[in-house]
C-alpha cells in the first residue's frame, strides 16, 4: 500500500510560501501541505505522535526563519532515527558555497534557491513537483 507523502513546508515568507504552494499545484501535485511560519512550531510537529503515525513525509525548509536557523531544523531531523530518511528540500535566498556545502552535510537532498527572478523559481518549484509525483517515500517507523 502506498501511502501519500505529506509535505512540510517551513517558510516564514507568505509570500513565498504561497507562491511554492501555487507552483505545487500546478504541476499537479495534490499531496497535502502543512505549513509552518517558524522553526518552533515545525519542530514541534515534526516530532509529535501524529507524524509518527502518519507515515512519509517531504520537508520544504527555508534556512531563514525568525526563531531559529534552518540548518538546527535539518540537523535535528537527519539527527533522528525515525526521520532520517525523510527527504529535505532546501529552498532559500542563500547562494553562498559555505552555507550549500553544509547542508548537503547535514543530509539534506536538494538545494535550491530562490531567485528573486519569479520564472526561474517556478520552474524549479514544478520540477520539484515532478520529483515529488515519482517519489518512493520511505515509512517512518
Amino acid at each position: 500500500m502506498t501511502t501519500s507523502v505529506k509535505i512540510v513546508m517551513i517558510e516564514d515568507d507568505l509570500g513565498h510560501a504561497k507562491l511554492i504552494e501555487k507552483n505545487i499545484r500546478r504541476a499537479n501535485i495534490a499531496n497535502e501541505i502543512a505549513h509552518f511560519a517558524d522553526g518552533s512550531s515545525a519542530i514541534d510537529y515534526l516530532f509529535s505522535q501524529e507524524v509518527r503515525a502518519n507515515g512519509p513525509l517531504l520537508i520544504l525548509l527555508d534556512l531563514n526563519l525568525p526563531d531559529m536557523s534552518g540548518t538546527d531544523i535539518l540537523e535535528k531531523v537527519k539527527g533522528d532515527e525515525r526521520l532520517r530518511r525523510a527527504p529535505v528540500v532546501v529552498l532559500t535566498t542563500t547562494d553562498d558555497k559555505v552555507e550549500i556545502q553544509r547542508c548537503y552535510d547535514l543530509g539534506c537532498n536538494v538545494y535550491i534557491t530562490k531567485p528573486v527572478d519569479y520564472e526561474s523559481f517556478a520552474g524549479a518549484i514544478r520540477q520539484l513537483g515532478l520529483f515529488l509525483s515519482v517519489m518512493q517515500a520511505p515509512e517512518i517507523e
